[in-house]
């Protein structure tokens, strides 16, 4: 009877000494055989999630204290028009959030999002440094920390250029209308194949 490592590892010489590199090569390229439309674009789907929660969770925070709220922290940073720009934001993490959650214009929501982190790294972030975990004690009410880094702005970032770059995922809905008018423009090709031969 083979054993799980023999079974799963195919070739490999059980008891010898090939290099195991070669063995997990085989074991990877006999797992992606099983989904191979996600072995491409697997990452799309978590960063997606990921994301767009957190821009959507940002923005419901901002409305849900009140844009006048976040415009008179606006206004404390001088920054020009703070109540529109209160309203903009609230927007643009909103429904830039949601079209990255559904995997819809990606790359057209990116760059107002994108803008949005910059102004947040360049106002706010960027004196208390990169890390988003300034530990500073604990108490018996819990774990005190000091102000945000620019660490997770950066992460934001880096999703949003891999996502816009790379595509949104096999389940994002831009990819499903594109199949969708693959399979409906695949016949009035064929019919205009058939009228030139």
């Amino acid at each position: 009877m083979r054993t799980l490592n023999e079974f799963c590892l195919g070739t490999c010489n059980y008891l010898g000494t090939p290099s195991e590199v070669p063995c997990v090569n085989n074991l990877l390229a006999r797992c992606s055989r099983l989904f191979p439309s996600l072995r491409k674009a697997w990452y799309a789907t978590p960063l997606c999630l990921m994301v767009g929660y957190g821009f959507m969770e940002h923005g419901y925070a901002k409305l849900a204290r009140g844009p006048d709220n976040f415009a008179n922290i606006l206004h404390a940073l001088e920054t020009p028009a703070p109540m529109w720009l209160s309203w903009a934001t609230v927007l643009v993490e909103l429904v830039g959030g949601l079209a990255v959650v559904v995997g819809a214009f990606i790359p057209l929501a990116s760059v107002p999002m994108a803008f949005v982190v910059l102004v947040a790294i360049f106002t706010v972030h960027l004196p208390y440094g990169f890390s988003s975990i300034q530990f500073q004690s604990v108490t018996a009410v819990g774990a005190h920390f000091g102000q945000l880094g620019y660490e997770t702005d950066l992460l934001y970032l880096a999703g949003l250029v891999a996502l816009a770059l790379e595509g949104s995922g096999p389940f994002a809905l831009d990819q499903l209308v594109r199949r969708k008018q693959q399979r409906g423009s695949r016949p009035v090709k064929r019919e205009l194949l058939g009228s030139k031969l």
